[in-house]
């Protein structure tokens, strides 16, 4: 296809297409003439995540090329791919000035709840991984506020998140090849967030409802 049909059926302008062109976040086309290249289904593929990344979830273009950097690294093996390319992804900024003692008791408690739930995976990367260090500062701002953060307050929490890995794997696992799904899966992880939020706050609302009664919030 065409750059104009690409743009289409992409739903992105061509101007934005050629954007993406030249900072290495969309593959270029098979050069036809010196002025036009053909596109395949996989560069509509690669437009729906990029758009995903950028538009949607806010990525930094910068962060968005590593991302997709680490998706193309075929020295790595499936699950390489797909865990360097997730941690590429913007994780909440870590807070400054926390203190050592605090993060040290932060870590400890979050690695006792990686070994009782038997997980790996973060435990064996530690302060490597985006993911634990995020971990371990919200673990030391809820203990520096006083509120409830032991092992066993957020093992609940963990086997609900490990409940919701398993759907988005079964989710993934919907696309046929391996690039499907390492894209599926930065794609998914950036868009099912808010998702995950959202339902988490309105079952909130309505677990209030049924032990404190009705009422209309805000009233």
């Amino acid at each position: 296809m065409k750059l104009a049909e690409l743009s289409r059926l992409s739903g992105i302008p061509t101007a934005t297409i050629k954007y993406y062109l030249r900072e290495g976040l969309l593959p270029p086309g098979r050069r036809v003439t010196a002025t036009q290249a053909e596109y395949d289904d996989g560069h509509l593929r690669r437009l729906r995540l990029v758009r995903a990344l950028i538009q949607v979830g806010r990525v930094p273009v910068a962060a968005a090329r590593e991302v997709l950097t680490a998706l193309e690294d075929e020295s790595l093996d499936h699950n390489s791919r797909l865990g360097t390319a997730v941690w590429a992804l913007p994780h909440t900024a870590e807070s400054a000035g926390q203190d050592v003692t605090q993060q040290e008791e932060a870590g400890r408690t979050v690695d006792a709840l990686l070994a009782r739930l038997g997980w790996e995976t973060a435990a064996e990367y530690g302060a490597e991984s985006p993911a634990y260090r995020m971990l371990v500062t919200a673990v030391a701002a809820l203990t520096r506020l006083g509120y409830p953060c032991s092992v066993d307050d957020l093992a609940p929490y963990a086997r609900a998140g490990g409940q919701l890995a398993a759907t988005d794997l079964d989710l993934i696992e919907r696309f046929d090849s391996s690039d499907e799904q390492l894209e599926a899966a930065v794609a998914l992880t950036v868009l099912y967030e808010p998702v995950l939020l959202s339902l988490r706050r309105i079952a909130q609302a309505e677990e209030s409802r049924r032990r404190f009664g009705q009422g209309c919030p805000g009233e």
